[in-house]
């Protein structure tokens, strides 16, 4: 079994995205990070980690508290930001090139409160006229929801305690560093739920 196997022909990718506030309209992208997978001896595990600082969009507004919870200084970005419309077309060159050598048809959003992730990069799809988005349009793989499951818990931080994973505070709301532990904690409970084929029906659905 490979990944497009694993998956049902989906590519999964770990987001994460730092904001200007809560408003997908009104508030900007500030950062975009992704990881991508492999899965190998039934086992999956995180390969790369690519991440983005995304130049506020005219007009938008940034609630200052944002900055504050994150720690994002608009005066210093690292790595340099870009405009949002280049960073969105970097991000889903990655992932189409990523879906090819993977033989995957689509790709499926993993993220930590995945709804909100999707409805910011959807908006900022919609702002910048990106026809070509190579996620599902709906489906998505929610960490929280997957902890509250496994861990019995949401905050990220604390699931990944229970599952006996670093997680350093002061790095925590940059996209680059939870988008990674994001994708290991996925990997952590892929791994932990083997599937047996065995008594499958080979007829299955085409919903």
């Amino acid at each position: 079994m490979d990944l497009k196997d694993r998956f049902r022909g989906y590519l999964p990718v770990a987001l994460d995205l730092e904001t200007g506030g809560f408003d997908a309209v009104r508030n900007p992208l500030l950062e975009l990070a992704c990881s991508f997978f492999r899965f190998e001896a039934e086992s999956l595990s995180v390969t790369t980690t690519h991440a983005w600082s995304v130049d506020p969009f005219k007009g938008s507004t940034i609630d200052p508290a944002s900055l504050k919870f994150t720690g994002i200084d608009l005066r210093d970005r690292q790595p340099p930001a870009v405009a949002e419309k280049d960073a969105l077309s970097a991000f889903f060159k990655l992932v189409r090139a990523e879906m090819k050598a993977q033989g995957c048809h689509r790709a499926i959003m993993v993220a930590h409160n995945a709804a909100f992730d999707a409805g910011f990069l959807n908006a900022a799809c919609s702002r910048q006229d990106v026809k070509r988005n190579p996620f599902h349009p709906f489906t998505t793989i929610d960490t929280a929801a997957l902890g509250a499951v496994a861990y019995g818990h949401t905050v990220l931080r604390v699931i990944c305690a229970r599952a006996d994973m670093r997680f350093e505070n002061d790095q925590a709301h940059r996209a680059a560093y939870d988008v990674e532990r994001t994708a290991q904690l996925f990997s952590r409970i892929v791994n932990s739920w083997p599937l047996d084929t065995t008594s499958w029906s080979t007829e299955s659905p085409d919903a």
